[in-house]
C-alpha cells in the first residue's frame, strides 16, 4: 500500500480488556524536575522569577508530578501576574476531579473563542483517528474557523477530556446533548425518536452494540431524524433505514452510511451541502447523479434542476467521495456534477467495469484510488488531462494482463512504447502530469511489458513498484527527473536495481527477492533511507560502494595478496568474504593461520605499532570463538563485533558484521578481518588496544594481529573499494558518537522486516492524521 509524498501518519488503540501483563503505575517527575518544567512554559527559563517562588511550589504540589498537568499550567499561567497564579490555585482546590483533568477542564474554559471550543468537540467526538484534510473541509463547511483553532488544539492535548465535556451538557438526557457519539445512546433516541434540533452530530453503528440489543434485524424509519434540524454529522452504519428520504436533515456536511443496503442512492435524498459522503460496504450498484434524477424528477428537484443551468450543480460541494468495498458496483459516471470533487476513493470494489469519461470534469480532483478494481476495462483517457492530480493509486488492476484492447496507434508511437504488446491492459493511457505519486503494486508489471509511459510526469516524486514480477528497474523510471522515493518490496524476481534517478533519497527493496547488484550513478547523493534483503539468497550481492559479499573462490589472487592473505587462502579458498567500511571478513579454519605473530589468550590484545621502512597499509585481526554445543550437527555462532582503539590518537573503531551470526557444524571457528587504514591514523610508536566483545555463552579464547606493509606495487588492486563513501579514512560523520565510530549497516541500511518509518503499509493513509 501507498503513502503519498511528505506524510507521516499517527495510528491510536483503544481497548478496555485489561492487557495478560503485569500493571506498573508510572511516577510522576521529582519536584526539582516539576518545578523546571512548569517554569519553563510559564517563564521559558528553569528558574521562577522573583515573587513567585511560593505560588509555584503550590502548584508544583498540586500537579503530583503530572507532566501534561505542568505543561498545560505552565502555559495557561505565561505572563500572568501572581494574583491571578493565586486565584488559579484557588479554583483547581474546589474542583472535585483528578489535578490532570481540572487543569485540561481549565485549558478549555480559557480557548480564546467559542468557535474553537466547537471545533474541540466536533473533533473528540467524530473525528479522532481521521484524515486531517476532509475533517477540516467538513467542519469549515460547518462554518468552523480550523486554521489557528487546530493549533490551539494541539498545543493544549485537549482531546483527552472532549466526550466529558459534551456529556455534561445533559447527563441523563443524552438527546438534549449537542453531539451523540455513544452507538447505545444514539439507538435509544433513534428508536424513541427523541432527537431534537440541539443534535449538531449524531453517530450510530449498529456492529458496535452489545449482541443482546441488536434484536435480529431492526429496521429505523427515516423521520426518527426528522427533529435534528441542525444535524451537519451524520453517521449511520449498517442500519436498516425505510421510508421517503425527503425529511432527512438537510443541513448535512458528513454524510457516512457503511453497508448501505439499497441499491441505488435514493433520488429524494438531497445533498446539496455534502463535503464528504462516504458509503463504504455498501450494495449500491451504479453512482451516477445524472441516471439517478433521469427518472421522474420530484417537483422539488425540477426546481433544483432548473438551477442547474445557473453553474449550480446537484454536488457541488461535494469534495470526498469514498465508496470502497462495494462488490455490487459496476459503473462511475455523473461527474460533470461534481466539480468540486478533490478525492475519489473506489477502493476494492471487485466488480467495477467502467469509470465514465465525465471524470474529466472534475478539474479540481487531487487524488484517486482506484486499487484491486481488478475487472475495470480501462481508464478513461479523459484523465491524462486532469490539471491538479496529485495521487494516483491503481495497486492490484491487474495492468500486466492481456486484454482484447485495441491501442491507439498514434499514441503507442508518440511515446515509444512500440515493442510494447498491444493488447495490455491500461497501456495506451496518459497519465496526468501533475502526478507527485503513484502506486502500481501487484499488478504482474514485468520489465520488458511494463504498460506506462512516464516520460510526461516531470513532477513524480514517489513510485511503488511492490509485488511485480520485475527483474530490474524498468528504463522509464530512470528518466523521473524527480523521484526521491522508489520502492520494489517483495519483487522476487528482482536481480537488480541500476542507475535510478539521482534525485532518489529513499530506496526500498524485499527480503526473499534473488538480488545481486545495487548500482548508483556516480552523481547520486546520500540515501536517508536504504532498506535492502537482510540475508540475501544468492551467493553474490553487493550495494556499490557499501558492501560486496561474494564467494572467496570469486576473490582476485591479487587483492588477496594485497591483503596479506595469500598464504593462507590461495590452497584454501572458502567461504563467503564480506567487505564493508574497508573491513574484509571471513570465516577461516579451525587453527589460527601462523603469520598472525601477536598473540594474546582471551577477547583482547594491546601492542605498539613497530617503526618499518614501508607505510603500514592495514591490519589482519584474528579471534578463536569457542561456543557451547547444543544436541545438534550444526548451530549458530555470533560473529563478535571487533573494537579497535589508537589510545595514542584518541581514535576508536567499533565493527559490527553485517550478519550477526553464522551456522557452523564446530564448536571452535576462526574468524579474520582485514582494516585497511586512512593516512595518519595508524602510525609507528601508535599504542592500539584491540577487543572482542564476547556474547553469552560464547567465549574468545586467543585473539591475534599482524601488520601489513605497502609492497612497492605502484597499481593498487584495492582502489575500489578505497573509493567507497563509508570507509575508514574517509567520511564517517553520520557513524560518529562521542569520539567513537560505530560502524554498523543499520546506520546507512535498514532491514526489510524492521521497523521504519513506514513510506508503505498495510493501511491506506492518505495524509496527516488529528
Amino acid at each position: 500500500m501507498f503513502y503519498p509524498q511528505g506524510i507521516k501518519s499517527c495510528a491510536l488503540f483503544k481497548t478496555e480488556v485489561k492487557p495478560k501483563h503485569a500493571n506498573h503505575l508510572l511516577k510522576g517527575l521529582y519536584e526539582t524536575e516539576s518545578r523546571q518544567l512548569l517554569c519553563f512554559h510559564a517563564f521559558m527559563s528553569n528558574d521562577p522569577k522573583a515573587c513567585y517562588e511560593e505560588v509555584l511550589a503550590k502548584l508544583v504540589n498540586y500537579c503530583e508530578g503530572h507532566p501534561l498537568a505542568l505543561k498545560l499550567l505552565g502555559e495557561s499561567l505565561h505572563n500572568r501576574d501572581v494574583a491571578y497564579w493565586e486565584g488559579l490555585i484557588e479554583t483547581l482546590k474546589k474542583e472535585n476531579g483528578t489535578p490532570v483533568n481540572n487543569v485540561l477542564r481549565i485549558s478549555f474554559d480559557s480557548l480564546p473563542s467559542e468557535n474553537d471550543k466547537d471545533l474541540f468537540k466536533h473533533i473528540a467526538c467524530f473525528f479522532v483517528g481521521t484524515d486531517r484534510d476532509v475533517t477540516e473541509a467538513i467542519l469549515k463547511a460547518c462554518n468552523i474557523n480550523t486554521s489557528v483553532a487546530f493549533t490551539n488544539l494541539i498545543d493544549r492535548c485537549l482531546l483527552k477530556m472532549g466526550k466529558t465535556i459534551v456529556r455534561e451538557e445533559s447527563p441523563n438526557k443524552p438527546w438534549k446533548r449537542s453531539r451523540l457519539w455513544c452507538h447505545e445512546e444514539s439507538f435509544e433516541v433513534l428508536k424513541r425518536k427523541k432527537g431534537t434540533e440541539n443534535v449538531l452530530g449524531f453517530t450510530l453503528d449498529m456492529r458496535m452494540l452489545e449482541k443482546d440489543k441488536l434484536c435480529g434485524s431492526i429496521e429505523f424509519k427515516t423521520d426518527a431524524l426528522s427533529n435534528m434540524d441542525n444535524l451537519m454529522l451524520l453517521q449511520l452504519n449498517y442500519m436498516k433505514i425505510k421510508g421517503t428520504y425527503k425529511k432527512f436533515p438537510e443541513k448535512l456536511r458528513w454524510l457516512c452510511m457503511h453497508g448501505f443496503p439499497l441499491e441505488s442512492i435514493p433520488s429524494n435524498l438531497l445533498m446539496d451541502n455534502l463535503v464528504s459522503l462516504d458509503m463504504s460496504y455498501s450494495k449500491i450498484k451504479s453512482f451516477d447523479v445524472c441516471y439517478r434524477f433521469s427518472q421522474r424528477p420530484h417537483n422539488r428537484l425540477k426546481k433544483l434542476f432548473g438551477s442547474l443551468s445557473k453553474d449550480k450543480s446537484l454536488l457541488g460541494s461535494l469534495k470526498f467521495l469514498n465508496l470502497s468495498f462495494c462488490d455490487r458496483l459496476t459503473k462511475l459516471g455523473g461527474f460533470d456534477r461534481l466539480p468540486a470533487l478533490e478525492s475519489l476513493i473506489v477502493r476494492s470494489c471487485i466488480g467495477l467495469l467502467e469509470v465514465s469519461e465525465s471524470i474529466g470534469q472534475c478539474v479540481e480532483l487531487v487524488l484517486v484510488d482506484l486499487s484491486y478494481c481488478n475487472k475495470l476495462k480501462k481508464l478513461p483517457g479523459i484523465i491524462g488531462m486532469l490539471k491538479k492530480t496529485k495521487t494516483l493509486l491503481l495497486d492490484g488492476c491487474d495492468l500486466g494482463e492481456p486484454r482484447m484492447l485495441k491501442a491507439n496507434k498514434k499514441a503507442s508511437s508518440s511515446t515509444g512504447l512500440e515493442a510494447i504488446p498491444n493488447d495490455l491492459k491500461f497501456f495506451d493511457i496518459s497519465l496526468p502530469s501533475s502526478l507527485v505519486s503513484v502506486s502500481l503494486a501487484n499488478n504482474n508489471l514485468s520489465t520488458k511489458s511494463f504498460p506506462m509511459d512516464f516520460s510526461e510526469l516531470s513532477m513524480l516524486k514517489e513510485l511503488c513498484l511492490d509485488d511485480n514480477p520485475i527483474k530490474s528497474l524498468p528504463n522509464c523510471v530512470r528518466s523521473l527527473p524527480r523521484l526521491e522515493i522508489l520502492t520494489m518490496r517483495n519483487c522476487k524476481m528482482l536481480t537488480s536495481v541500476e542507475h535510478p534517478p539521482h534525485t532518489l533519497t529513499q530506496l526500498f527493496l524485499s527480503d526473499g527477492s534473488s538480488l545481486q547488484k545495487v548500482l548508483f550513478d556516480p552523481g547520486i547523493g546520500p540515501l536517508s533511507e536504504l532498506v535492502v534483503p537482510w540475508e540475501p539468497v544468492v551467493s553474490s550481492f553487493e550495494i556499490q560502494g557499501m558492501i560486496k559479499i561474494q564467494p572467496m573462490e570469486d576473490v582476485e589472487e591479487n587483492v588477496l595478496h594485497r591483503l596479506g592473505w595469500n598464504k593462507m587462502f590461495i590452497l584454501k579458498k572458502k567461504g563467503m568474504g564480506i567487505e564493508e567500511f574497508q573491513i574484509q571478513h571471513n570465516l577461516f579454519g579451525k587453527k589460527m593461520p601462523h603469520r598472525i605473530m601477536r598473540r594474546s589468550k582471551g577477547p583482547s590484545i594491546s601492542f605498539t605499532i613497530p617503526s618499518s621502512l614501508n607505510n603500514l597499509r592495514g591490519l589482519n585481526v584474528c579471534c578463536v570463538r569457542m561456543c557451547e554445543l547444543l544436541n545438534s550437527r550444526s548451530h549458530s555462532i555470533h560473529i563478535p563485533e571487533t573494537v579497535v582503539s589508537n589510545i595514542t590518537k584518541n581514535r576508536t573503531w567499533m565493527y559490527r558484521h553485517w550478519d550477526n551470526k553464522v551456522i557452523v557444524r564446530e564448536e571452535c571457528v576462526i574468524f579474520l578481518s582485514h582494516w585497511m587504514f586512512g593516512m595518519n591514523e595508524m602510525e609507528a610508536g601508535d599504542q592500539v588496544t584491540i577487543t572482542i566483545l564476547d556474547w553469552p555463552n560464547h567465549v574468545t579464547k586467543e585473539c591475534g594481529v599482524s601488520f601489513v606493509y605497502d609492497d612497492g606495487e605502484e597499481e593498487d588492486v584495492l582502489c575500489y573499494y578505497k573509493s567507497w563513501n563509508h570507509i575508514i579514512g574517509g567520511d564517517l560523520t553520520g557513524f560518529q558518537t562521542t569520539g567513537e565510530y560505530t560502524l554498523e549497516k543499520w546506520r546507512i541500511l535498514l532491514p526489510c522486516h524492521a521497523s521504519f518509518t513506514r513510506q508503505f503499509g498495510s493501511n491506506i493513509c492518505y495524509t496527516d492524521r488529528i
